[in-house]
């Protein structure tokens, strides 16, 4: 047959009479081909239910094809419109062509998508009307709002206006392969270019990962130097990630990728096989040191403190407060009105570091808080005055043991959170977290000075941290040769740190005849004689990094100084911004095939080295390195239980809502979803046993008692009622999903947005939070 020559027949069956089976998700179809096509394409048209399995570039493919045949159609109906018009002649006041321009049909992609792109309305103006449509692109392909916030959304704006009208925007393919291998391209020779500097600098290998209880381990490569640090790779380790051989030979060719000569040190973090891999690095490669990374020792160090009885029951009692005001609508309101605009809670880099910030935050607005709770406009308004969590607010208010525990609690981390910023921030630190951590120390012994018991708590766990984790001969090396260091005379532990010092020379500088002047230039250095006592020397000790001071003014200890720019030129640490790792989980997914995983390879390496670019250029001390500029609306701060209301982050928002509140990455698929649970009426009551989702439900029940997660499975039935295969496909998927990090209702609305098709719900998700 000739219909058979169509290549859509590539995904299909044909079955007896006119019906075709897809050969993605197994529907049967009756209408043969063309229906098929609409069902591919997953567009709302033709009464064709969409496939839930098609994978993109087959949509793509399809809909190129549907589009091209409208447009064909759009030309022949044209030209005979045409031959109307020109028997008919326009009023005289009306010129030909605006009387053909009346007469046109709507374009190819006004019948694609008939109810997203009408008309604008002709009374707008041309900035209206290219911000309608800017918006109409964000709505329909629900991309995240803070994306407006980019240089590169407004870069792109720029070049597109410059093109003049008829600008056609590149197509997805060759997006997905000209574009993608171009600007690849572009980022690996940004990357050899910075390599010419790693034979004065040297480099530093970090090894960040992340594994789960399901024995999945993934490893990201990154190589830093002073310039700034470059993605290389990710791997999956989930099959060898016990295995101290194979991860050893892992991290042999990484090293060959740069060079065994140029790597100074490797930090992994303590979920490695750390004791057998780090002692075959040292073993073979007898120039590399294997370092800890600081600013996981430093979280672990607040998740401690965060432990001890009365700083764990102040964050309760803060985030009683917190919670009552963020799920309340005209609380939340009230409360930036008494705040001057200000948020309460903060989200940082780790669990304990926003939990600290939190609490600094609240203690900061103390007096205006107890303002609010006692002003007329809380005290006269019934929906909020005179309920329980009301009661228990101004309680903790009114408490002055809380408020002593929230300034106590402050000021033992806040010399943490200030080391953690400097280790942070992707600069060169190896030099000052010596110093760092001795200052942080001073600073509890002091704030604890008439409270032995109190202080020996705090110190121990950091002696205990510092002692199993962070200490590195190579950190004390880095503050035996840091100049505002070496030249302080209040620095009392420069002997103590000298025996490390000269182990790093020894292990840098093996042979006698590399090390036949170090003692004279080190005698040199300590006493500040010949370069190193110049007046220009003497005033940039604690002002220029020690890397530079040491490249311009070690000139008369040529050795040691090269020792020391490749020593301090090094960083500390693996944290340099917000990841998405489920990102990089589905790299790795079984069920991609090779070109999919290539092409999603490239993306994420492209994504990545873009953020690291851009953390680069906008390095500013205003700028706080762990902390994120979007609040964690699912945080224990906020949410108030396992499984909220549906409807709850609505409540939370309200008139108080200014842009800078809601976190778009998490809550974009709820505002958007097509089958969004939150537009669904609510039950009347939580408590009542018709309702189809409530756990009195004996559906529910059914399903609850067989295994599966009772937060989940409400939900479930509410959508698919006593349907097994539907109602496991979904809580499986759901948990599965939730795990990775993804909002409950995000993770609910993807599902079934793509019939439980936990890949494609990933895909998704991993867009939308990008």
């Amino acid at each position: 047959m000739v219909r058979e020559k169509d290549i859509c027949w590539e995904y299909a069956e044909k079955l007896d009479g006119n019906k075709v089976k897809c050969k993605f998700c197994q529907r049967v179809l009756n209408g043969g081909i063309s229906r098929l096509k609409h069902h591919l394409s997953r567009l709302p048209s033709k009464g064709v239910n969409p496939c839930s399995k098609v994978r993109d570039d087959v949509t793509d493919k399809v809909r190129t094809i549907i589009a091209s045949k409208e447009e064909v159609k759009e030309i022949s109906s044209s030209s005979k419109k045409q031959k109307f018009v020109e028997v008919k002649s326009p009023p005289v006041n009306v010129s030909p062509v605006k009387a053909l321009m009346s007469l046109e049909t709507p374009s190819p992609i006004q019948k694609v998508y008939p109810n997203v792109t009408p008309m604008a309305p002709s009374s707008m103006n041309n900035q209206e009307n290219a911000e309608r449509n800017i918006a109409l692109f964000f709505f329909e392909n629900k991309i995240d709002f803070s994306i407006a916030r980019t240089s590169s959304y407004q870069l792109m704006i720029d070049a597109i206006t410059k093109c003049g009208p008829g600008f056609t925007g590149p197509s997805a393919e060759t997006l997905k392969t000209t574009w993608l291998e171009r600007v690849k391209t572009e980022m690996s020779l940004q990357s050899k270019d910075i390599e010419k500097e790693w034979t004065t600098t040297g480099c530093t290998i970090i090894a960040d990962t992340w594994t789960d209880n399901k024995s999945r381990a993934l490893i990201n490569f990154l190589v830093s130097s002073p310039s700034r640090t470059f993605f290389h790779k990710s791997v999956d380790a989930s099959a060898y990630f016990k295995n101290t051989k194979c991860l050893a030979e892992l991290f042999d060719s990484v090293i060959q990728d740069f060079g065994p000569e140029n790597v100074v040190q490797i930090i992994m973090d303590s979920r490695f096989n750390y004791t057998g891999v780090a002692n075959h690095i040292l073993t073979n490669y007898t120039t590399i040191f294997v370092s800890p990374c600081a600013s996981q020792c430093l979280n672990l160090i607040l998740e401690e403190f965060s432990k001890v009885d009365w700083v764990n029951r102040c964050f309760l009692q803060a985030q009683t407060i917190s919670k009552f005001i963020y799920n309340n609508a005209s609380m939340l309101d009230l409360m930036k009105r008494f705040t001057g605009g200000q948020d309460l809670i903060r989200t940082g880099i780790t669990k304990s570091v926003s939990s600290f910030l939190s609490l600094q935050t609240i203690l900061k607005q103390r007096s205006r808080l107890k303002h609010m709770f006692n002003s007329p406009e809380f005290c006269t308004n019934s929906s909020y005055a005179n309920k329980t969590q009301s009661v228990s607010c101004i309680s903790i208010i009114e408490d002055n043991d809380f408020w002593r525990a929230a300034e106590e609690s402050v000021a033992i981390s806040e010399p943490f959170l200030k080391v953690l910023r400097e280790v942070s921030g992707g600069k060169p630190a190896v030099g000052s977290i010596y110093e760092l951590m001795t200052r942080a120390k001073e600073s509890i012994r002091t704030y604890y000075i008439m409270d032995e018991n109190k202080c020996k708590v705090f110190l121990d766990i950091v002696d205990r941290k510092w002692r199993d984790q962070l200490h590195s001969p190579l950190h004390a090396a880095a503050a035996f040769l840091n100049p505002s260091i070496q030249y302080n005379p209040e620095i009392k532990f420069l002997t103590s740190i000298k025996e490390d010092f000269f182990k790093v020379l020894e292990k840098l500088l093996p042979s006698p005849e590399m090390r036949r002047d170090i003692t004279n230039q080190i005698f040199t250095f300590t006493k500040a004689t010949g370069m190193f006592g110049c007046s220009l020397a003497m005033e940039a000790r604690d002002v220029v990094s020690p890397g530079l001071w040491w490249e311009q003014y070690g000139d008369s200890a040529p050795v040691l100084q090269r020792v020391a720019i490749r020593i301090l030129s090094q960083v500390c640490s693996t944290y340099t911004f917000e990841k998405h790792w489920s990102a990089f989980q589905q790299i790795h997914s079984e069920k991609r095939n090779k070109i999919d995983r290539e092409t999603l390879n490239d993306l994420v390496y492209i994504n990545y080295n873009l953020k690291l670019s851009k953390q680069t250029r906008n390095k500013s001390v205003e700028a706080d390195p762990i902390l994120f500029d979007d609040i964690d609306m699912t945080s224990e701060w906020v949410e108030e239980s396992d499984s909220p209301s549906p409807t709850q982050w609505l409540d939370r928002f309200g008139s108080a809502l200014d842009g800078s509140d809601l976190n778009t990455r998490q809550f974009n698929v709820a505002i958007f979803g097509s089958n969004d649970h939150i537009f669904v009426k609510a039950p009347p009551s939580s408590s009542s046993s018709s309702t189809s989702g409530s756990i009195g439900n004996p559906i529910v029940r059914k399903y609850v008692d067989s295994g599966l997660s009772r937060n989940v499975v409400p939900r479930a039935v509410a959508t698919y009622g006593d349907n097994p295969e539907k109602v496991r496909e979904f809580v499986n998927g759901f948990n599965h999903l939730h795990e990775m990090g993804f909002p409950s209702d995000s993770v609910a609305d993807a599902l079934l947005m793509y019939d439980n098709d936990k890949e494609k719900a990933l895909a998704y998700l991993i867009n939308s939070s990008s």
